[in-house]
């Protein structure tokens, strides 16, 4: 078996440990948008209107309930890896993240039933996403001399980004594409992920090894504790703090947010000193302390949620104005966004793996901080861009948006695997999995949020007024205006025709009284396009400011993490250089 390729000694196995671990990130990351285009469908296939106020928190926890779960226990399942095998638990993640898909493809509830019936399982297919997302980069790391880690990095993690926009499109195809079995809804958009899972766990059981060095300690079960509490009550507050509460638009005053929002942090206070007063922490704060790996991370964190931003904005840029401008019908925005973005992926897989490979010999703060910079100029190019724009435009910034992001990702994850010790790669990589996945859903909360408090000053008046204009009666018209603008929102970001929901069967249910002409005009693609432009424009601009300073901040960041750092090479040279004292002294 020593010379076979799935052997650990085969001098190609480390090449069998990158296409597998990037099977498995590319599948958790897919999973992680899939559903953003495909929710319609799935709420259709459950018989519920994902609009209605009553069901805007199914709709959330289905998006957001996966990068949550993920985000909270990918630092846990990075020191099991440590403690137990990097291998192991990466492979029972294929396990676990299969068991979910299969379970989510055949539904067997209807209603809210068959909506928590999906919830429950998107958390189960968290689990496993956590599983491989903590230890897949570990993995590599460890298959990897110093020398070509950066290219392999390169690989897996433009796989990682990557597949957030490449779930839109599979998301987009699949939608519509499901059938009943008596009582069960048999969904493509789950059940594509089966296959896969199915057989990245028959080969990642047969092809890996475990190669790494392992960390002793005992489970550090207060730090897990503090943790999962801190984060899930952090991110749980945002998720519910872009919902309406009471006569406000958005909930950040509701007292459970506020007390989730508070609270998390003072938990996550509380962890940091629990961490560093015990043997065998859950994680290894004092590894800040390395500048290469804090720097490396807070790049990391802040360039998470710019993009994250930015991947939302446009959604919601090319669903509810330009692809309704420009003749596409509603129901087919969410696909034609998805291929409308392409440039942002191409971009990623032609800079990713080359930044990673030129960055092993130069170092990652070149290529890192460049392209954050990179970033940042696209985010103010968007701004500048009008609203019905030349695609050309559109497509080109967006690429070099792809281009500076790739730059940045790999050189800056092959900084932190490099600057740990050999045995706490899986809680580096745990860590870094966190950072990214948190700012994900912080800048869900954060962007949304700024959006929505744009639209509020003027989408009502501007409602209003075109309402009024094309025959609807005053009194419906006011109502409308003073929905919550995220009604609005999310209806375009799911492709409906927000004027259709609004004033159809499911709203106000006065479409079909009003004369034919102004019905031809308020559901017509030009309407609410026109209508929410200026309002639009007015929240891109805060939103995309604030990106570009995100990630300028990260560059400097970036810039003064240092040399290039690698921490068992350095840990060799400086016991080198102890022992050559010691020697000269005596």
């Amino acid at each position: 078996m020593s010379n076979t390729l799935f052997s650990k000694d085969h001098p190609h196995y480390k090449w069998v440990a990158l296409s597998n671990t990037t099977l498995g990130i590319l599948m958790a990351t897919i999973n992680s948008s899939i559903v953003i285009i495909s929710l319609p469908a799935i709420f259709t296939g459950i018989h519920i209107n994902p609009l209605d106020s009553a069901n805007v928190s199914y709709l959330l926890w289905i998006l957001m309930g996966y990068l949550l779960v993920t985000a909270v226990l990918v630092v846990t399942f990075g020191r099991l890896g440590d403690m137990f095998g990097r291998v192991r638990i990466y492979n029972l993640g294929f396990v676990v993240f299969t068991i979910g898909s299969i379970a989510l493809a055949f539904n067997p509830l209807d209603g809210g039933h068959g909506a928590m019936w999906l919830i429950v399982w998107r958390f189960v297919q968290g689990i496993g996403g956590a599983m491989l997302f903590s230890n897949s980069t570990a993995i590599i790391t460890d298959a990897f001399p110093a020398n070509r880690r950066g290219m392999a990095l390169g690989i897996n993690q433009v796989a990682a980004i990557a597949g957030s926009f490449i779930g839109l499109l599979i998301g987009g195809l699949l939608a519509n594409l499901s059938w009943h079995v008596g009582t069960l809804d048999v969904e493509w958009v789950f059940l594509v992920s089966v296959p896969v899972g199915i057989i990245g766990t028959i080969w990642s059981y047969l092809s890996l090894h475990e190669v790494g060095a392992k960390a002793e300690g005992k489970m550090d079960w207060w730090g897990n504790a503090l943790f999962a509490i801190g984060l899930a009550s952090l991110l749980t507050a945002i998720t519910y703090g872009i919902q309406p509460y009471g006569d406000s638009t958005e909930g950040w005053t509701n007292p459970w947010v506020l007390a989730g929002l508070i609270g998390g942090g003072v938990v996550l206070v509380i962890f940091v000193f629990v961490e560093l007063a015990l043997k065998s922490p859950m994680f290894e704060m004092r590894l800040f302390k390395i500048r290469a790996f804090s720097m490396a991370m807070l790049a990391g964190l802040l360039s998470s949620i710019g993009r994250g931003g930015m991947q939302f904005m446009l959604i919601i840029w090319l669903q509810g104005i330009w692809l309704p401008l420009h003749g596409v019908a509603y129901d087919q925005t969410p696909l034609m966004a998805g291929f409308a973005m392409l440039p942002i992926t191409i971009g990623f897989l032609i800079s990713g793996p080359l930044s990673g490979t030129i960055s092993d010999r130069v170092g990652p703060r070149l290529f890192a901080t460049t392209g954050l910079l990179v970033v940042a100029a696209t985010f103010v190019l968007l701004i500048v861009l009008p609203i019905d724009f030349t695609y050309w435009q559109f497509a080109l910034i967006t690429f070099f948006n792809g281009i500076g992001s790739g730059m940045f990702a790999a050189p800056n994850r092959a900084a932190i695997m490099n600057s740990v010790p050999a045995n706490m790669r899986g809680s580096a990589s745990g860590m870094a999995g966190t950072v990214q996945n948190s700012g994900t859903s912080l800048s869900m909360g954060i962007f949304f949020s700024l959006l929505i408090a744009g639209l509020s000053t003027s989408l009502p008046k501007a409602l209003f007024s075109g309402l009024t204009a094309n025959s609807v009666p005053t009194q419906v018209a006011t109502q409308i205006s003073h929905l919550p603008p995220v009604s609005s929102v999310f209806a375009a970001f799911l492709g409906y025709n927000p004027m259709d929901t609004l004033l159809g069967k499911g709203g106000m249910n006065v479409l079909s009284s009003l004369p034919e002409a102004a019905q031809k005009t308020l559901v017509g693609n030009e309407f609410f396009p026109h209508l929410i432009s200026g309002a639009f424009h007015d929240g891109l601009v805060v939103v995309f400011i604030a990106a570009a300073a995100m990630s300028v901040i990260a560059a400097v960041a970036s810039l003064i993490r240092g040399k290039h750092y690698v921490h068992d090479v350095q840990a060799v040279a400086e016991s080198i250089e102890a022992h050559e004292a010691e020697a000269v002294s005596s």
